[in-house]
C-alpha cells in the first residue's frame, strides 16, 4: 500500500494540530512519523485512520483518495492499548480480527501461527488481566496484525517491553516489512528510527520540518567533521595542526589514539590525510555522521529559534 498525504491540515478549537503536512509513504518500507510530544503525529493517524477528518487537504491509497473500506486493510495499534481485560487472549484477538471481516476459520490458523511464533501459544485460554504488561503488548500486538494488513500503524510499539522482547517484536516487524506491508512507525526511540526506518518525516508544532530517507538526512547533516584513529605520539599530531583543523575530542585506546576533528576550511579528504601521516601510521580515517537522535534535537532547535525571529518555515 501507497499512501500519499497533499497539505493535511487540522485544527480544535484555537490549536493547530497540522499546517499543510504532506508526505510520501513509500509501499513496503517503514517510515518513521517523528516529532516530540504535542506535534501533531497522533492527529495525523487518526486522520489516516478516519477517527477524524481533516479541515484542508486530501490523503490517497494507492492514487486513490482515502474511503471507509480501507480501514479493512489497515492495522493500527495505539500508543493507548486497549485490551478487554476480562476475555481471554484467544476470543479477544478472533474478535477483532471479525471486525476486519476475516473468517474464522482462516483467523484461527494465523492465530496459531502466532502464537507459536511469539511463544505464547500457553496463555491463549488465559483472561488478560492475568498476564503482564509485556504479554499484553504481545496480545494486542497479534491483534493489530492478524488480519495480514497492507498497511500497519505503530504507536509506540516497543513500550513497556524489555529489550529480548523487544527484539523479538522488531524481527517481526521486519518481517512484515519484507514481505511488502507498508509500516508507519511513531516512535521517541530513535535508535529503532535508526534500526529500523526507510524514511521519516519529524513533525514539530503542526509543521513538517524534516522528510526523507534516513540515511540521506543523516549524510545531509554530518558536515566536516572526522575521527581519526592512528598510532604514534598525539604531541606530533599537535604539531602537524593548521588553523584549519580543530580539535573536539581526543582519547587512547592502548597504543592507538582516536581523535575528532573539524576542518574549517575546504580541504579535500586527501588533502587531510596526508597532512595526519606525518604524526604516524593511520588506522582508519572515517566522516562522523550524527546519530537520529542529535539530528532531531538539532532540527527542533533550529525550528523553534526561526519560529522566534518570526521568519517563514517550510521543510527545514
Amino acid at each position: 500500500m501507497e499512501i500519499s498525504a497533499k497539505h493535511i491540515k487540522k485544527s480544535f478549537s484555537d490549536t493547530v494540530a497540522l499546517d499543510g503536512v504532506s508526505m510520501e509513504i513509500p509501499e513496503g518500507k517503514i517510515f518513521g512519523i517523528l516529532g516530540p510530544n504535542g506535534a501533531g503525529k497522533t492527529t495525523f493517524i487518526r486522520i489516516l485512520n478516519q477517527m477524524i477528518l481533516p479541515d484542508e487537504g486530501e490523503i490517497f491509497i494507492d492514487g486513490k483518495s482515502l474511503c471507509f473500506s480501507d480501514v479493512e486493510r489497515i492495522g493500527y495499534l495505539p500508543e493507548e492499548r486497549g485490551l478487554y481485560k476480562k476475555m481471554r487472549v484467544a476470543e479477544q484477538i478472533l474478535y477483532f480480527a471479525s471486525l476486519k471481516g476475516m473468517d474464522d476459520k482462516a483467523a484461527k490458523k494465523e492465530l496459531d501461527s502466532w502464537f507459536e511464533r511469539l511463544e505464547i501459544g500457553g496463555w491463549r485460554n488465559k483472561k488478560v488481566e492475568e498476564l503482564s504488561k509485556g504479554m499484553q503488548q504481545k496480545v494486542q500486538f497479534i491483534a493489530t496484525v492478524l488480519h495480514k494488513p497492507s498497511l500497519l500503524i505503530l504507536d509506540e510499539p516497543f513500550s513497556g517491553f524489555d529489550p529480548v522482547n523487544a527484539q523479538i517484536i522488531k524481527n517481526e516487524i521486519v518481517r512484515l516489512k519484507n514481505e511488502g506491508t507498508t509500516i508507519l512507525l511513531s516512535t521517541h526511540n530513535m535508535n529503532s528510527v535508526e534500526e529500523l526506518c526507510d524514511n521519516i518525516s519529524l513533525i514539530h508544532k503542526s509543521k513538517q520540518i524534516l522528510n526523507g530517507k534516513v540515511q540521506e538526512i543523516r549524510e545531509n547533516y554530518a558536515g566536516n567533521k572526522y575521527q581519526v584513529v592512528f598510532s604514534g605520539y598525539y604531541d606530533k599530531f599537535l604539531t602537524t595542526l593548521t588553523p584549519s583543523f580543530k580539535i573536539l575530542n581526543q582519547s587512547a585506546e592502548g597504543n592507538k589514539t582516536i581523535v575528532q576533528i573539524e576542518l574549517l576550511q575546504q580541504l579535500t579528504t586527501n588533502d587531510v590525510i596526508q597532512y595526519l601521516m606525518k604524526s604516524g601510521n593511520i588506522v582508519s580515517f572515517s566522516q562522523i555522521i550524527p546519530s537520529m537522535n542529535e539530528i532531531f534535537i538539532q532540527a527542533v532547535q533550529q525550528h523553534n529559534k526561526t519560529l522566534q525571529n518570526g521568519e517563514n518555515v517550510e521543510n527545514i
